[in-house]
């Protein structure tokens, strides 16, 4: 099998290895390492390379089968209905927890469920509305924590958990739904 491999050298002093949406595999090592050492480390780490290929070629399957299920006419349903439902859900956790954003776009994100701006935005993908609801809201505690917490550091989390004490679930559940639809 035909793998393109990106090795990135720069001041660091260990390696590391990683396999990115497209199947490139990324290796990042210091300066001046030897080819072969790197080389080495690659065949070291062949099963798990394996694996992580064979899990982004399901995904980028997967992906392709929802891409061609989906017509304009339905993401046009789907935009609205997570409008209408991502509303109501950010206006009754704003409540609850005394935020205030100062907007709510709906994107075609493929890559991440949602995201606050530094102005307190919140934006978030149509496909979020694939998922289980305990995910959703988690995802929109999650955006609008940040209004009070701009980073992932333990105030973030302790934020979260004041209003989802069951947080790490939603996370798992986030991350089996998302798995499930392909994203």
């Amino acid at each position: 099998m035909d793998r393109t491999i990106k090795v990135q050298r720069s001041k660091r002093k260990t390696m590391s290895l990683s396999v990115n949406r497209n199947g490139e595999i990324i290796v990042k090592a210091p300066l001046f390492l030897k080819n072969e050492i790197i080389e080495e480390f690659i065949g070291k780490h062949e099963m798990w390379l394996t694996k992580q290929l064979y899990f982004w070629n399901e995904r980028a399957a997967r992906e392709r089968a929802l891409a061609l299920a989906m017509t304009p006419e339905k993401i046009a349903v789907l935009k609205e209905r997570a409008r209408a439902v991502l509303s109501e859900r950010v206006n009754y956790y704003s409540k609850i927890m005394g935020v205030h954003p100062v907007g709510l776009k709906i994107t075609s994100a493929r890559t991440r469920w949602g995201s606050c701006s530094a102005k307190n935005a919140l934006c978030f993908s149509y496909r979020l509305i694939l998922l289980e609801p305990d995910a959703v809201d988690y995802v929109v505690v999650h955006e609008l924590a940040h209004i009070r917490e701009k980073n992932h550091g333990p105030g973030f989390y302790r934020e979260i958990e004041k209003y989802l004490p069951d947080y790490r679930r939603r996370i798992q559940l986030l991350k089996e739904s998302q798995n499930k639809i392909g994203l």
